[in-house]
């Protein structure tokens, strides 16, 4: 019975160290383990820090490479407006030109029969006609987009005066109240010029007039309008 007790005994201790050492190895692999999942993030935050710098560099690459490619754009449109500009003004001196009379058949300034429309009312509907049909012409023919950019530079309300001849050549452009920008200004008399002639007098208003003169207020927003 002793030695039963005392075999036992022995088996007891050798199933309690054997526990034991168990334990101490699933510690240790734990340990093994929860070490190199640290040093894996570790790894991997070094990684992501290492990157970041690069990204910022491509993030700012591409902006820069967006506001060239903004800038390039809008230097073609400016020139494509300027080419416009220069074919319209080139074209209206040419009709210009085709349909002035020659002077010597134009009676001398002084003994003009002129004309003057400065509202939109007047008794003479001829006039009034003639002048909403030059307004319209102005308006409706895209002109906008010869004025687009300039306009956005702040500017008073221009007013302006233009003088038609019979022949619906103009005569001259006088500004009465100027935008107070150059730019549009210079716009102003490129519009005008771009859609002359504006269609000779109708005969009864020929036979009162040889120029009139008619004033506008030209505002801009999503288009030219002429008050």
């Amino acid at each position: 019975m002793k030695q039963e007790a005392a075999r036992q005994q022995a088996a007891a201790q050798e199933a309690v160290k054997q526990e034991a050492a168990r334990q101490q190895a699933a510690a240790q692999e734990a340990a093994k383990q929860e070490a190199a999942r640290q040093q894996a993030a570790v790894q991997e935050a070094a990684k992501q820090d290492a990157a970041k710098p690069d990204a910022a560099r491509q993030a700012l690459t591409k902006q820069e490479q967006a506001k060239r490619d903004r800038a390039e754009q809008e230097a073609q449109r400016e020139e494509r407006l300027r080419a416009i500009g220069r074919q319209l003004d080139a074209e209206a001196a040419q009709r210009d030109a085709a349909n002035r009379p020659s002077r010597s058949l134009l009676p001398m300034g002084s003994s003009l029969r002129r004309g003057w429309l400065y509202g939109r009312a007047d008794a003479n509907t001829d006039m009034v006609l003639y002048a909403e049909a030059m307004s319209k012409k102005i308006e409706l023919n895209l002109t906008f987009e010869m004025v687009r950019d300039v306009v956005k530079q702040p500017h008073t309300q221009p007013t302006v005066t233009v003088a038609v001849r019979s022949d619906g050549s103009v005569e001259k452009i006088t500004f009465v109240v100027s935008s107070g920008v150059p730019a549009i200004d210079e716009a102003i008399r490129r519009v005008v010029a771009s859609q002359a002639p504006y269609g000779a007098f109708p005969p009864a208003l020929a036979r009162q007039y040889d120029v009139i003169e008619i004033r506008r207020t030209w505002v801009f927003d999503t288009a030219i309008r002429l008050q």
